[in-house]
């Protein structure tokens, strides 16, 4: 009886084994995406309020799909497994947006960096057969990211960063917040009549 529980045991696979099969995915940073979605909200929403009555319903709909379409951009993922790395969306946007790509671990070559207008560096993949792709630099758990590429790919990550410091993000998702608050504020104003709107506006 104990043998064939040895046996048994001994067939199956470890449990950090099967956590090594499973690949490792890298979403957007909940910083960037709370951000920009609240400063889409904050730009966007006033609009069907304070639009003429014909327009009301053009706007709203408008609205729903541009924020469809930021959640949608939102939602890229790297992916990390044992064999490759790749970088697309979930299945129920996908269709919709960019094709993603895949590199295979022993294809790549080497990291090249690049310098934007606005004064950072963004870094592509290159490859063996020297085709190229941008590394994403705005996920989370960034940096463990990059230290699976430098482990499995076998190329220099250390001089890999950000392409955006976190400090401005928190500052634009704070000017964000106080958008809403404001504009929150002052529809409450207008519907307990506190302010008056000219004649043909309204919420």
């Amino acid at each position: 009886m104990n043998e064939a529980n040895t046996h048994q045991k001994e067939g199956q696979p470890k449990k950090s084994q099967l956590n090594d099969d499973q690949p490792e995915i890298f979403a957007i940073s909940p910083l960037i995406r709370f951000t920009l979605l609240s400063l889409y909200l904050a730009l966007v929403l006033p609009l069907p309020a304070l639009a003429p009555a014909s327009l009301r319903l053009q706007l709203s709909l408008a609205l729903l799909v541009g924020l469809l379409g930021l959640v949608s951009a939102l939602s890229e993922q790297v992916r990390t497994s044992e064999a490759d790395l790749s970088v697309g969306y979930p299945l129920w946007c996908a269709w919709g947006l960019r094709r993603g790509w895949r590199i295979r671990w022993n294809e790549l070559n080497a990291l090249v960096p690049i310098r934007t207008s606005q004064g950072g560096t963004v870094f592509y993949l290159q490859t063996k057969q020297l085709n190229h792709q941008l590394l994403p630099q705005r996920i989370e758990q960034f940096e463990q990211c990059l230290q699976q590429i430098q482990d499995r790919g076998g190329i220099d990550t250390t001089k890999v960063g950000r392409l955006t410091p976190a400090w401005t993000y928190q500052l634009l998702l704070g000017l964000s917040v106080l958008m809403l608050v404001g504009e929150g504020l002052t529809a409450l104003s207008i519907w307990k009549g506190w302010i008056a709107l000219p004649a043909g506006y309204g919420i």
